[in-house]
């Protein structure tokens, strides 16, 4: 029956990659497939109507609303200004070094990364930020590698993303937090040495090609029709953060602060409800993708964590899994790849109903999947053709998301082995 099961995860897969279905809907007919052979009944206890479908579509529901407040505060990002204010600053500050321009875009890249994720943090960023960079000499897939960088270093701050892991692997926020600040280090120094070495090996290339700008020159946007936001409203990013981080609040509550503090430091009393619904019904149009994707995750977690499928699977899975902690860096460090192009160990697909299978086994503590599960997501937050923030940002460069994946996928494979080390070291 394992090996069923197994083939059915496969064939799911091939359905991803080949793009016959949507991620989310393969997930969901990948689970109820797996209950069906893995002996549940219809409905009652431990079955596919009541338990898969019923129980598994909200259990995520926190990282879903993180996920809207995320996407909430990014939408307030754009409309006041605050992320352009940002980025221009920064361009005025390098003048016209492009190596200091980078380093200053990476760093609002990352700023920015941990508010919101995917293809909006890359818009918030990218919009002022790849045209400075290519202005002033930037290569156009260095400059779109350093959005995606700068991104994946905010990651491990990404409230969410801290959401998702404690609610998908059923571990406290404070586990979750730990292992993120020991991953943040492999994804700054990777980010900064991209921006060092890219920038200097291609060398500067003063041509002004961004296609899409010069095709269609964009209409003056409202952040422009109402200047610069005030410098304490730049700060706004960094709320939730210090308060999740540094006070060690809940992150929910920590969102909802940052939202109020953007509100209150950019817009007038009289202006404020109006821009919290605009804003708000905005930000349901940004979340509602992930959120998707978030229910049909939960609903392929609650069908591999079912008893007939981890009697299924444990022995097999056992076979293959290395308990050396050195086999288990290398062995993972080599499945690097698997988690591109929505790949089976891709932590926001078949990769959750992997890493739920390796709990529910006992083959590896939770930590330890935690840990392997971020270090896979920082290569496809960054390196992925087929996510949203990849697409975006090459296109919007004028180069290709394979250019990209094939010059940002050396530095990210490195932080995968980074946090793959520290995983090994800390819970095996």
């Amino acid at each position: 029956m394992g090996v069923v099961i197994l083939l059915v995860m496969a064939a799911g897969v091939a359905a991803m990659l080949s793009r016959k279905l949507p991620t989310a809907f393969a997930l969901v007919l990948l689970a109820v497939v797996i209950a069906f052979v893995a002996g549940a009944p219809l409905t009652g206890k431990d079955s596919v109507l009541d338990t898969v479908l019923q129980e598994g579509a909200p259990a995520l529901a926190a990282t879903m609303i993180a996920i809207l407040l995320g996407s909430w505060l990014g939408k307030l990002l754009e409309e006041t200004g605050i992320a352009g204010t940002l980025v221009r600053k920064i361009v005025e500050f390098g003048g016209d070094r492009p190596v200091f321009v980078a380093l200053g875009v990476l760093a609002v890249s990352a700023l920015v990364g941990t508010v919101t994720g995917s293809a909006p943090a890359a818009m918030l960023a990218g919009l002022i930020g790849i045209p400075a960079m290519i202005a002033v000499g930037i290569p156009k897939v260095t400059a779109a590698g350093t959005i995606l960088m700068g991104i994946a270093v905010g990651i491990p701050f990404e409230l969410p993303v801290w959401q998702f892991f404690s609610t998908a692997l059923e571990l406290p926020v404070d586990t979750v937090r730990g292992f993120m600040v020991k991953l943040f280090p492999f994804a700054l120094v990777a980010a900064v040495a991209y921006v060092l070495v890219e920038s200097r090996r291609r060398g500067v290339e003063h041509t002004w090609s961004l296609k899409s700008v010069q095709d269609k020159p964009a209409a003056p946007s409202r952040r422009k029709l109402l200047g610069d936001a005030p410098w304490y409203a730049l700060l706004t990013p960094a709320v939730p953060l210090i308060l999740a981080l540094g006070f060690e609040l809940a992150i929910i509550p920590s969102l909802l602060a940052g939202v109020l503090y953007a509100l209150v430091t950019t817009t007038r009393p009289r202006d404020m409800n109006r821009r919290l619904l605009r804003t708000l019904y905005g930000g349901f149009e940004v979340a509602a993708p992930p959120i998707t994707l978030f229910v049909a995750i939960g609903i392929l977690l609650a069908a591999v964590k079912l008893p007939g499928a981890v009697d299924a699977l444990e022995p097999l899975v056992k076979a293959v899994s290395p308990q050396n902690p050195i086999l288990f860096v290398l062995v993972f460090t080599v499945l690097v790849p698997l988690c591109l192009y929505r790949g089976p160990l891709n932590a926001f697909g078949l990769g959750a109903g992997i890493a739920g299978v390796l709990i529910a086994t006992g083959i590896y503590p939770a930590a330890a999947v935690l840990g392997m599960a971020t270090s896979y997501n920082q290569v496809f937050g960054v390196a992925d053709p087929t996510s949203t923030q990849t697409v975006w940002s090459a296109q919007y460069a004028g180069v290709s998301p394979q250019q990209v994946m094939v010059r940002t996928l050396p530095y990210v494979w490195v932080v995968a082995l980074g946090g793959l080390c520290v995983t090994a070291a800390s819970y095996l």
